[in-house]
């Protein structure tokens, strides 16, 4: 939002010009909507990326568990309407979303992943997108059944369920 377009409703409503405020206020709203949405989809690159070097390296890291798991959290927190009872993103379209970012997410995973030594291409290679989106689409699930001060363990579990998820949970290392 910006200061011009509070000038201009301001001066809409105090000229009685409702039509015209109206306009403006849609206008805020598509703008705030479209900023929700683009900040979701970041978080949502940022857990397919983590699930992507996770898949091809077959361990789970700490640092890897923390940016699911904060990712996770504030896609819960902005994907629940200003309404507490509707979403931006409903449990069915997760999909739709994931098949979006996911080819950007394996070309930004290949400069971490098996140490940076894939091209994007060769990890595109190694990648199996269903099993990545599968795992992505049971953790997104969990913003729908679970109280913000809960969740934060019920995807510790589940992350403990991924390839190296036990060693991850009993500080096992790999060698």
């Amino acid at each position: 939002m910006t200061t011009q377009e509070l000038i201009d409703l301001r001066t809409c409503i105090m000229e009685g010009i409702n039509h015209d405020a109206l306009a403006i206020i849609d206008e805020l709203d598509a703008m705030s909507k479209k900023d929700t949405l683009f900040k979701i989809d970041s978080y949502l690159t940022v857990v397919l990326i983590n699930l992507i070097k996770n898949q091809v390296e077959k361990r789970l890291t700490n640092s890897w568990a923390a940016s699911i798991r904060t990712s996770i959290r504030k896609i819960k927190s902005l994907n629940l309407k200003e309404n507490k009872i509707s979403y931006y993103i409903k449990e069915d379209e997760w999909g739709k979303a994931i098949a979006q970012v996911i080819e950007a997410a394996i070309r930004d995973a290949s400069v971490e992943a098996l140490d940076g030594n894939c091209s994007p291409f060769q990890l595109k290679e190694m990648v199996e997108t269903t099993q990545v989106t599968e795992n992505a689409l049971s953790l997104l699930s969990l913003i729908y059944a679970h109280q913000p001060e809960i969740i934060a363990a019920i995807i510790d579990d589940n992350l403990a369920l991924l390839p190296g998820g036990e060693d991850w949970k009993f500080g096992r290392r790999n060698k």
